[in-house]
């Protein structure tokens, strides 16, 4: 299981991460606290690498919300796992029920499988996770709402990122299907679900920076709140660079009138959304729009036409995580929203 996860990384598809072996600077540093903390080179983080700051960001929010906390990991783990059924996405599914069945030994915790409206199912979901889907309102102190918002926020950016760079598995396409299953169920006890690990340590990877008004559910927690000011700096600027404004107004328009809801199937609505863009930003706005609202249906062809105008790896992940992380911040706000009317509502 060690070699097999050890040589997950290779899974990435579309760009190249630095290997470990010749990582240096801001990558080196990412990667150290990566395999001691969570235990591996994890592909959804090491996908970033060809982009430094961005590879922080995404690290300093995956450490500081699901890892380190004063609520129960089993909880965030949870709320990991939901939250990435609810987006179709495999990969983490497959992870995060792991890692939950071995923090519950003993327990039955069905895989969340998602359901006709993209919910996850299974009765012994914890109500962490019924509350991070928005089903059923529970009573948090501020600090453990913002951790749990903050697990719900990473995932909902980390599932986009993977849909697009990664298989649906964390498991080598080699293995037998024979073992897949039993190798599967698994994989949660290699990644150190029970290790302590001190909130902060990733926070000095990047500047210090504003928490934007929009993430206001982060402000419970000063370490929560700290990592996803730095990283939502990072990505924006990773964004401004590498997506023209047009686009980025266009993605943002429709994300504000976008109610949760996957898109229809096809690509019809892609299709009509960009229409009205020229040659040099309808493959842009394509990539990014998608990855926002559908990323499970980014398509070869879409980081082709993308890699016509911007051909290096850098500018393909920036484009990518600033689509994820603009998506990821509308649904944070909402559930925020969502909490605190129901919280008015239910004052008990």
């Amino acid at each position: 299981m060690r070699r097999l996860l050890r040589r997950s990384v290779r899974q990435v598809r579309h760009v190249r991460p630095v290997p470990a072996g010749s990582a240096q600077g801001l990558v080196a540093e990412v990667y150290d606290q990566l395999e001691g903390d969570f235990g591996m080179l994890a592909p959804p983080v090491a996908l970033h690498s060809p982009a430094p700051r961005v590879l922080a960001a995404s690290w300093t929010t995956l450490r500081e919300t699901l890892l380190a906390g004063t609520t129960r990991r089993a909880d965030r783990e949870a709320v990991a796992a939901a939250i990435s059924a609810s987006n179709s996405c495999p990969y983490c599914v497959e992870v995060h029920t792991s890692t939950l069945r071995a923090l519950s030994p003993g327990r039955d915790a069905p895989a969340p499988a998602p359901d006709g409206n993209g919910r996850a199912d299974g009765p012994a979901r914890l109500p962490s996770a019924a509350w991070a889907l928005q089903e059923r309102p529970a009573r948090y102190t501020a600090e453990e709402a913002a951790e749990l918002a903050g697990v719900a926020v990473t995932f909902q950016y980390l599932n986009r990122m993977v849909n697009v760079f990664l298989e649906d598995s964390v498991l080598p396409s080699e293995v037998p299907a024979a073992l897949r299953g039993p190798l599967s169920g698994r994989i949660g006890r290699f990644l150190r679900p029970n290790a302590h690990v001190e909130p902060g340590r990733s926070l000095g990877l990047l500047p210090e920076a504003v928490l934007p008004a929009d993430m206001a559910w982060a402000a419970g927690s000063p370490t929560v709140a700290d990592a996803y000011a730095r990283a939502a700096s990072a990505v924006d600027a990773a964004g401004r660079r590498v997506v023209p404004r047009p686009v980025r107004d266009l993605v943002e328009d429709a994300l504000d009138a976008w109610d949760g809801t996957p898109p229809p199937m096809g690509r019809a609505w892609v299709r009509e959304a960009t229409a009205g863009l020229g040659a040099d930003l309808a493959p842009v706005a394509v990539l990014t729009l998608t990855t926002a609202m559908a990323s499970y249906q980014v398509a070869p062809s879409d980081v082709a036409a993308f890699r016509e105008i911007r051909p290096d790896d850098r500018a393909l992940v920036e484009a990518a995580a600033w689509a994820s992380m603009t998506a990821a911040r509308r649904l944070g706000a909402r559930l925020w929203d969502w909490h605190l009317s129901s919280t008015e509502r239910h004052p008990s």
